[in-house]
């Protein structure tokens, strides 16, 4: 019998960090078919969408973060400043966030997460559905996984 000795760390180590992220890339590209087929296309790495409104003096309106990736849409922020809610900015950014995936990054689908006070029924009314619900992450708070399907278009 082997005896073998390990210990478990706990710190911030970028190294092992990315060299983990490289292993489990490794690893997903042997047992998944379609991660192999991304391989080498451009749907293979993740590319940053930004889109911005910007006031008369150039200031911050309001803005979508967000990046596409194996042909989705993946909405990290939207945020509209309170003076300009209801002016519909932040309908202009997703639907520009979700044609420019579609039309010139070839997605077929996006999905953002939200909190129970800030937006599902804005993603709602935009045709988003409703995937996942977890209450009480954090305490006291609901967060909602939504998805939305976006016509199937090819990359100019």
């Amino acid at each position: 019998m082997v005896s073998r000795m390990f210990r478990l760390v706990t710190e911030v180590d970028k190294a092992r960090r990315d060299l983990l992220r490289t292993r489990l890339r490794e690893t997903n590209t042997v047992a998944s078919s379609t991660l192999r087929s991304l391989r080498g296309t451009p749907h293979e790495r993740e590319f940053p969408l930004h889109v911005w409104v910007l006031d008369e003096g150039g200031g911050l309106a309001g803005g979508l973060v967000g990046h596409t990736w194996a042909t989705w849409l993946h909405v990290t922020y939207l945020w509209v400043d309170a003076r300009c809610r209801g002016a519909g900015l932040g309908s202009a950014l997703l639907t520009e966030a979700e044609r420019t995936a579609g039309d010139e990054r070839g997605c077929a689908a996006a999905r953002v997460e939200t909190w129970d006070f800030q937006a599902p029924d804005f993603y709602t009314r935009h045709g988003y559905e409703v995937m996942c619900v977890i209450p009480d992450y954090p305490p006291g708070i609901t967060e909602y996984t939504l998805v939305k399907r976006l016509g199937r278009r090819q990359p100019v």
